[in-house]
């Protein structure tokens, strides 16, 4: 099987179902690479971190379209392209610039269906680049889904490696309502084996990424990777843990969690989100009101704080969980 980064894996998605459903466009700022040289010619570049490129040349300027920057008008064109029966994937940026259209997103894109009866569906994937660590600034590092996660009406894919990237994305394309993607800009060269053909990963169907009889941790996108170094650390004591990814946080597999619970009696929940409001907040929330006889010491959240991201690169390096905080976390349960 090929070692392919997660910026491959999700490219390798948008060739295959671009090839195999005409339908299914692509639009965004210099998703095409925008006007290239003197030459004239397109650039093909593929967007500020090259997930598109390669779909300019094989898919030409009518399914690859280059947008203004104004993320409304992204968005806003995805969603009456899907009404009109396309299967727009649309990218915006960073998943920051959310909110300059987000009255697309939570008011029309999750309502369609519903306003209309269930006559039509939103067939849309929204493409967003997120996360701190890479000394973006506060306004280009934020992990912004619990924000569309609580919106009823759209779901949101959240994944941590290639191979799931490249899964996910391809239920994504094939859905029919609208889909909020979340690609971690760290994760981007992570690499990982990932089948060359068609396959899907289901929406709701958490990883069970290790198998320990102590303590169960769930963990995000980038923090799956550090809660593996966290978990390594530990097997040295004799610590074993249970590590979830979710995968997907909207719809949620609750079920795995409080399964893993039921069985460890301790939980961490590790989120590089602000603490309020936060899916660690939700998670922890559901396993107190659902698992809670199961619990054999008090719920530990590893947060980013509340805060916005500095720029500063000592700093940033502390507003991010770390393995070591995550650890800690872990052995505090084990206290109890």
């Amino acid at each position: 099987m090929a070692q392919k980064s997660m910026r491959d894996a999700i490219n390798d998605a948008l060739h295959l179902e671009m090839a195999r459903d005409p339908r299914v466009i692509v639009l965004g700022e210099d998703v095409s690479g925008g006007a290239g040289g003197s030459s004239g010619e397109r650039e093909a570049s593929g967007g500020i971190f090259g997930v598109t490129k390669g779909l300019l040349p094989k898919f030409g300027a009518g399914r690859v379209i280059d947008t203004p920057i104004s993320e409304s008008a992204i968005i806003g064109a995805a969603a009456g392209a899907a009404l009109a029966g396309l299967r727009p994937v649309a990218e915006l940026m960073f998943a920051d610039f959310v909110g300059v259209s987000l009255d697309q997103i939570f008011n029309q894109m999750a309502k369609f269906r519903y306003m209309f009866g269930g006559k039509t569906g939103c067939p849309a994937v929204v493409r967003l680049a997120m996360g701190a660590g890479m000394n973006m600034g506060a306004q280009h590092s934020q992990t912004i889904y619990p924000l569309l996660a609580s919106v009823p009406g759209l779901k949101v894919v959240i994944p941590s490696n290639a191979y799931d990237a490249k899964g996910l994305m391809l239920s994504a394309l094939r859905d029919d309502d609208p889909v909020m993607f979340f690609e971690h800009k760290a994760l981007y060269p992570r690499k990982g084996e990932v089948p060359d053909g068609d396959y899907t990963v289901p929406f709701g169907e958490a990883a069970l990424v290790r198998e320990g009889e102590h303590v169960t941790v769930v963990a995000l996108a980038r923090m799956v990777v550090f809660a593996e170094k966290a978990i390594d650390a530990l097997a040295k004591d004799g610590i074993s843990c249970d590590l979830i990814d979710p995968r997907t946080v909207s719809p949620l597999d609750a079920d795995t969690i409080l399964e893993s619970v039921e069985n460890t009696g301790r939980l961490v929940v590790v989120d590089e989100s602000p603490p309020r409001c936060s899916l660690a907040a939700d998670i922890a929330a559901i396993v107190a009101s659902r698992g809670f006889r199961s619990l054999r010491a008090p719920i530990e959240i590893v947060t980013a704080p509340h805060t916005p991201v500095p720029f500063a690169r000592e700093l940033e390096r502390a507003y991010v969980p770390s393995p070591q905080r995550i650890e800690q976390a872990i052995r505090k349960v084990m206290q109890e």
